[in-house]
């Protein structure tokens, strides 16, 4: 017994002992600090100063941010949410073992997800919402058992949902949203019992709706709009009772919405289904679903009618919008369901746009909720007047009525509605002067009233609109003169006054208009002459002044209108030259000078060496100009002959100074030839340049560190660095001068950058011609520093690298390239053929704009480029890159322009596909134009990169996605077309650069809508106001 208490009182002290010596790991929050000063390591940015309380002199659990448990204080939450901190999350984070929440929404952090998240098993709520991340998803996540929320939405991630989620049995919520993930919806998420919302919108999933997810009966959100979801929607999705919200915008979807889907979802609030291809009858049971606030089924094939009763019991109802469908029958009757939608009280958005609904309106129609803040009616069969009880809407923002045939006057009473921002009245069957009221709608900055018959002068009152920025009162019986005070519009983006009847002549305050980039006065029976401030209105691209009586010479200040890509001044009475500097104008697309008194000599240079850009029909005084013209040659004067003999004395003078100075030069050049080297010289391209040493150029780049090494080519390698003499940021291009051709490369390239100068060519900064500090000889060229890159950079990243340039940014890459080439051969001094074009030689800079560089391969043209069969060198001795070089050059022929278009055929083709011209696949004959070649034009959406296909942001804007995707094509075949023209085998079958370069700005126009001629999309915007609300959820 005594032994027995012995032993007893033994294991007691030895228990005792193990508490004291274990208890301190188990209480301690050390290894929890050292997690959190390696999170806090990893932040290169705290500008509100979240983390300054994240130090030793403060207990870890009063840290900002930070929350620990009671019992161990072992750190459980961190809350660090809109804070902006910037950096990288620190894989320590998994050391912090009991933690239940981590909430790091709307900073910037960046870099992947780390992995060593599995390592939180208490982890309950996981939140990175609104940054930067990127890279996959961490599969691993589904260690954490505990976990009932994942919200990584908005951020750049990729890869494929990890299907090991659905083991994840207590997850409530999965948000990822606004990112780039791929792949199918995995049906194991059908598994997720407990789930209540999932949102996947605005990813690029493709595939169908598992039918796994109508599984799940606590479901009460479904979001997975803006993919590329295809297939019928599971009939069992709708057999979920507890479902609110459904949103499945614009996929490609299709079959019918069940005819009962307001009884078997009693629960529903907001379902939005628009931009899919859904068929079939309106379903008649939504009248039942009491509790629905969002009814959205826009651009799709739904057909009617539409119950009388559709607003009885939706009293809740916020927006509904039918818009781009079938419902109506364009008769009397169609919109006797309005009526029933008085009892929704609370309703702000009704689009019914393009359904083809007929009759008058009916008074209810201005009878429904006064909360109503966007009515949009358009493209319809409407007839009879608008009603003056439109003004009830007092808190309307936007109106459209555009595209019908509604008759009588605007009704004054529309002057009521003060905070419209946007109206559309256009294309009815208007009559009589615009009211002065309308000068009252000040809030408004978009108008439209034309193609109506509305008569009178310009609205004074529209001065008061100080915010207006499309105006638009074209196909009108409107006269009088354009007011002066319209240099009052300050915001005005574009004007169209064109076919109407306005007289006088135009204001000189036309150029206050600083925002102005579109004007049409055309067909009107103006007069005077035009007006040289409008060269002060810098951000025109189009205008048209044609069908007009104006006098005078074309004003000089249009050469200021760099960004110019229309200008039409035909069918005037305009005299006098045409504007030597309007060569400078390099993007234009369109310049019509025709039926007008011009005369003299025609620019030789810049767009006017394009034939199919200019017209200058009916103008008989005019000459010379390029041989295309057929223009006779000018006449000589006699004061000009004896200007001719004066000048021939100068030039005489002149060239006997220069040979004395060449003669002077080389006896100094060979006495310098003679002395013995001493130190370093620099030889630099031009006097303009900046001086630099070797030894600047060495501190630059850190000693020329392989740290910076941006990468190596054939002649050299180029180096990051910073110049102390501006700190700018550098790119220096280090010559190997073991490589056989090496200082000729650098010759040469010196050479050509001295004489270019070109917003698509790489700028020199200056050269260095020196000896280093071993003695040996030392050449470098300096350039500015490209932010992004190569090109060859985003065709073909690295493997964890996963950015992607879209269709836009290509296209814009292709018109860059092609503009800077075109300069190469027809605006230099002495035309260069540049020999090396390939992805790694054009760079891209902050904003993406291309800048093409490397001229180590060019060559000078010696004879005239104005013809175009002799645009050659006679060196034979042709390098450059594999799989681009023309194969002319391979069977010894001249280097020729030719061959540049041949380079950039096979350019263009390996930007939209992104497979290089080398690819193993292209082998036994097949090759990058032929396979291309093949494809046209039914399998070029099968071949271009995948990545394409997908809607550009400028273009969802614009139109829906059926439209937006056959623009999309168009685009691709057009593009093809074009890279399959320039890399045909013989060289004189190739296109011409001027021609490249104006079809690609034409399919540029065709692909992104620009110009004035696009009106009736701008007018869309009224529709985005009403329904991007719906849509973006």
């Amino acid at each position: 017994m005594e032994t027995s208490f012995i032993g007893m009182i033994l294991m007691l002290s030895l228990a005792a002992s193990f508490y004291s010596t274990s208890a301190k790991p188990i209480f301690s929050n050390e290894t929890d600090q050292m997690a959190l000063f390696a999170f806090k390591d990893s932040i290169n940015e705290d500008p509100l100063g979240a983390l300054s309380s994240w130090n030793n002199s403060i207990d870890l659990c009063q840290w900002h941010g930070v929350k620990c448990g009671r019992r161990h204080q072992r750190v459980v939450e961190l809350d660090l949410r809109y804070q902006k901190l910037a950096g990288s999350i620190s894989p320590f984070i998994g050391n912090l073992s009991f933690l239940r929440s981590i909430n790091l929404q709307e900073n910037q952090f960046r870099g992947d997800i780390p992995q060593e998240l599995s390592h939180l098993s208490r982890l309950q709520n996981l939140n990175f919402t609104n940054n930067t991340l990127q890279g996959e998803i961490p599969s691993n996540l589904s260690l954490c058992l505990d976990l009932r929320a994942i919200e990584l939405h908005f951020s750049d991630l990729v890869g494929k949902i990890p299907a090991a989620f659905g083991s994840l049995s207590k997850l409530t919520t999965i948000t990822l949203y606004s990112n780039s993930l791929h792949g199918t919806i995995p049906p194991s998420l059908g598994n997720l019992s407990l789930i209540q919302l999932l949102s996947l919108r605005r990813n690029k999933l493709e595939g169908t709706i598992p039918e796994s997810i109508g599984h799940l009966r606590n479901l009460n959100f479904f979001g997975i709009s803006e993919n590329e979801i295809s297939g019928t929607v599971p009939s069992s999705l709708y057999n979920i009772s507890a479902l609110e919200a459904l949103y499945l915008v614009n996929n490609q979807l299709t079959g019918s919405l069940p005819s009962d889907i307001g009884i078997m979802l009693p629960n529903l609030r907001r379902i939005s289904v628009g931009g899919n291809q859904f068929t079939g009858r309106f379903p008649a049971s939504f009248s039942n679903a009491s509790r629905l606030r969002i009814l959205n089924i826009n651009t799709n094939r739904f057909f009617g009618p539409i119950p009388v009763d559709l607003g009885r019991r939706l009293n809740d109802l916020l927006r509904l919008n039918l818009g781009f469908n079938n419902l109506g029958t364009g008769v009397v009757g169609d919109l006797s369901f309005v009526d029933s939608l008085t009892n929704c009280i609370k309703l702000e958005v009704l689009v019914l746009i393009s359904n083809g609904f007929g009759g008058v309106l009916p008074n209810s129609i201005t009878n429904l909720s006064t909360q109503l803040r966007t009515l949009l009616l358009g493209d319809n069969q409407f007839v009879g007047n608008i009603p003056t009880s439109i003004s009830n809407y007092v808190n309307l923002l936007s109106l459209g009525l555009d595209i019908n045939h509604l008759s009588g006057s605007i009704p004054f009473e529309i002057g009521m509605l003060q905070n419209l921002q946007a109206i559309s009245l256009a294309e009815n069957l208007l009559s009589s002067a615009i009211p002065e009221s309308i000068g009252n709608l000040t809030r408004t900055s978009l108008l439209f009233l034309e193609g109506n018959n509305l008569t009178g002068n310009f609205p004074r009152s529209l001065e008061n609109i100080k915010v207006l920025q499309i105006l638009n009162l074209s196909h009108n019986n409107l006269g009088g003169s354009v007011p002066k005070t319209i240099g009052f519009f300050s915001s005005l983006i574009r004007i169209n006054l064109a076919h109407n009847s306005f007289n006088g002549s135009l204001p000189l305050e036309l150029g206050a208009l600083n925002n102005l980039e579109e004007l049409d006065i055309s067909n009107n029976d103006l007069s005077g002459e035009l007006p040289m401030t409008l060269g002060s209105c810098l951000k025109l691209e189009v205008l048209l002044m044609s069908s007009n009586s104006f006098n005078g010479s074309i004003p000089s200040s249009f050469a200021s209108l760099k960004g110019l890509v229309e200008l039409d001044l035909s069918h005037n009475n305009l005299s006098g030259t045409i504007p030597i500097d309007l060569q400078k104008i390099s993007f234009l697309q369109n310049l019509n000078l025709s039926f007008n008194n011009l005369e003299g000599e025609m620019p030789l240079k810049g767009r006017f060496t394009n034939t199919s850009v200019i017209s200058i029909v009916g103008n008989r005084n005019l000459c010379r100009g390029v041989p295309e013209l057929h223009l006779p040659v000018c006449p000589i004067h006699e004061s000009k002959k004896q200007n001719n003999r004066l000048g021939s004395k100068v030039i005489i003078i002149i060239i006997s100074v220069g040979l004395c100075l060449v003669i002077l030069m080389f006896v100094v050049s060979i006495y310098r030839k003679r002395k013995p080297r001493k130190a370093p010289s620099e030889t630099l391209v031009g006097g303009e340049f900046l001086r630099v040493s070797y030894d600047e150029l060495l501190k630059a780049t850190d000693g020329f560190s392989l740290n910076n090494l941006l990468g190596v080519g054939g002649f050299g390698s180029v180096y990051k660095g910073i110049l102390q003499q501006n700190e700018k940021p550098i790119a220096v291009k280090v010559f190997n001068l073991e490589q056989q051709e090496a200082s000729e490369s650098f010759i040469i390239e010196c050479e050509a950058l001295r004489k270019i100068r070109h917003r698509n060519l790489l700028k020199i900064i200056t050269a260095c011609s020196s000896i280093n500090f071993e003695g040996s000889d030392f050449k470098a060229l300096v350039f500015e520093f490209m932010q992004n890159g190569s090109l060859e950079s985003w065709l073909h990243p690295s493997e964890n690298i996963t950015r992607k340039l879209n269709l836009t940014q290509r296209l814009n890459i292709a018109i860059d390239v092609i503009s800077g080439l075109e300069y190469l051969h027809h605006h230099c001094e002495t035309p260069i053929v540049h020999c090396d074009l390939k992805p790694s030689n054009v760079l891209l800079d902050e904003e993406m704009i291309a800048h093409v560089g490397d001229f180590g391969l060019a060559k000078f043209l010696a004879e005239d480029i104005s013809n175009p069969t002799e645009q050659h060198t006679n060196s034979i001795a042709i390098k450059g890159s594999i799989g681009y070089v023309a194969p002319e050059y391979g069977m010894g022929e001249s280097v020729s322009t030719h061959g540049d278009i041949y380079t950039y055929g096979i350019l263009l083709l390996e930007i939209l596909t992104g497979k290089r011209p080398t690819d193993e696949m292209f082998k036994d004959g097949l090759s990058l134009h032929s396979f291309y070649k093949m494809a046209l034009p039914d399998r070029v959406m099968e071949i271009v990169d995948s990545c394409l296909l997908i809607l550009d942001e400028e273009l969802n804007g614009q139109t829906n996605r059926s439209t937006g995707k056959f623009k999309v094509s168009k685009c691709l075949i057009s593009l093809v077309r074009i890279g399959v023209a320039c890399s045909t085998e013989t060289p004189h079958e190739r296109m011409g650069i001027s021609e490249i370069v104006m079809e690609l700005n034409a399919i540029k126009q065709a692909f992104l809508g620009m110009g004035i001629q696009g009106q009736r999309r701008a007018r869309m915007q009224l529709a985005g106001q009403g329904t991007s609300q719906l849509d973006n959820v």
